[in-house]
């Protein structure tokens, strides 16, 4: 008997052998980008004066990750995503944001690819895929106007359908993600004996949305490129914030490229849909929530932004040009007009003039140095301006840095 079960040991071990022989190909990739660079911007703080500084990207957010695909055969594989960033100039992982940035597993068909997990979202898709600022990089990670139309750029609990014709004339993608009960019920159990803890408690709440927390999306794309350097594409994503505010967000444009030329054209609408509060505190309170949390999207230096206020609706022309100097050198300039509107006291509403020129060196395939610089500038109501501590209506940035990839 013993003999027997040893025997069929050694056959089930010499089974699994020849399936690991034969079980289809598996591939681990570890990649990254380090990116430092020193920026000098003006009117900065409370005394609106300059400030020098080293940052962890200023062409490229620094970052690492891993990429795995397995061969599952007859056209199918499946694969998995994990992207950590972090701040080169001081090692830490990026502030206020999960430790995986993008996190999802798929499945690859001939049908088209299924995706699920933390993901960039079909409106930052069709942007860098189809009518980015830069051919060389999608965005300057410094100052990057287009991205604060993004609706935060990446979304959690998402299912992503992707699909393309054979030679990748076009290319859709339609996306989905669960609120999984995200609301303010949390907030509002207190109420009115929380009231002076509010403002905190908002705030805290609108962060752990944005850094992967869960809000409601459903929305997707289309691509175009026919393969005579004209790229045309557009998208729509639909957002249910915690609080029942639906934010609507629109992007069309396209590029063109010829000889050393590239040319780029986009719009881009957000329209957020708050519920009258009236004298409903409760209505008061998700309301401030989602305003909290579209606030942080549409404000940053990074994104040239500034402050909603109480404004609803915030548009955006981007216009660019870039030429391919030499084999080495690229130099671009990038223009975009924004126009904020539907406050009710009429001091939110304003206009914004972004201005971004970028000169790029590449020393080999995987290493280039860069200089920048960048122009803001506001107008309209009292509350238009680019942040709350200085209150600027203007700032100037120069950002020079070295960047790596492998």
């Amino acid at each position: 008997m013993q003999k027997n079960i040893i025997v069929a040991a050694l056959a089930l071990c010499g089974a699994g052998a020849a399936m690991a022989q034969t079980a289809p190909a598996s591939k681990v990739e570890l990649w990254g980008i380090v990116d430092a660079a020193v920026r000098h911007t003006n009117n900065e703080g409370v005394g609106q004066k300059s400030k020098t500084e080293m940052i962890g990207g200023g062409m490229s957010q620094s970052r690492w990750g891993i990429n795995v695909t397995e061969d599952l055969g007859g056209g199918n594989t499946a694969l998995v995503v994990l992207e950590n960033r972090f701040d080169a100039d001081a090692g830490n992982s990026a502030v206020n944001a999960p430790f995986f940035q993008l996190a999802h597993v798929g499945l690859q068909t001939p049908y088209g690819r299924l995706t699920a997990g933390r993901q960039w979202n079909v409106l930052f898709d069709v942007v860098t895929s189809t009518y980015a600022s830069f051919p060389y990089s999608p965005y300057m990670e410094a100052y990057k106007p287009e991205l604060g139309m993004a609706m935060g750029a990446r979304t959690s609990n998402m299912l992503k359908y992707t699909f393309a014709t054979q030679d990748r004339s076009l290319v859709g993608s339609l996306q989905y993600s669960f609120d999984e009960n995200n609301d303010t019920k949390d907030i509002e159990a207190g109420l009115p004996g929380n009231a002076a803890q509010l403002p905190a408690l908002i705030g805290a709440k609108a962060l752990s949305t944005i850094n992967g927390g869960a809000w409601k999306t459903v929305g997707g794309y289309l691509r175009y490129a026919p393969g005579n350097g004209l790229a045309v594409g557009g998208g729509y994503l639909r957002s249910t914030l915690p609080g029942g505010t639906d934010v609507d967000a629109w992007t069309l444009g396209g590029s063109y490229r010829t000889g050393p030329w590239y040319l780029t054209a986009g719009y881009g609408l957000n329209k957020a849909k708050f519920t009258a509060a009236g004298a409903n505190p409760i209505q008061t309170i998700r309301n401030q929530l989602d305003g909290a949390i579209l606030g942080v999207f549409w404000a940053g230096q990074t994104n040239g932004g500034f402050v909603p206020g109480d404004a609803d609706k915030r548009q955006m022309v981007k216009l660019g040009v870039g030429y391919q100097a030499t084999p080495q050198l690229n130099v671009g300039l990038h223009y975009f007009h924004g126009k904020q509107s539907g406050s009710a006291t009429g001091l939110s509403n304003g206009k914004a003039n972004f201005v971004v020129a970028v000169a790029d060196y590449a020393f080999s395939k995987r290493t280039d140095a860069y200089v920048g610089i960048d122009n803001t500038r506001l107008s309209g109501g009292d509350n238009v301006y680019l942040d709350a501590a200085s209150k600027a209506r203007s700032r100037t940035g120069f950002t020079i840095g070295l960047r790596h990839r492998f």
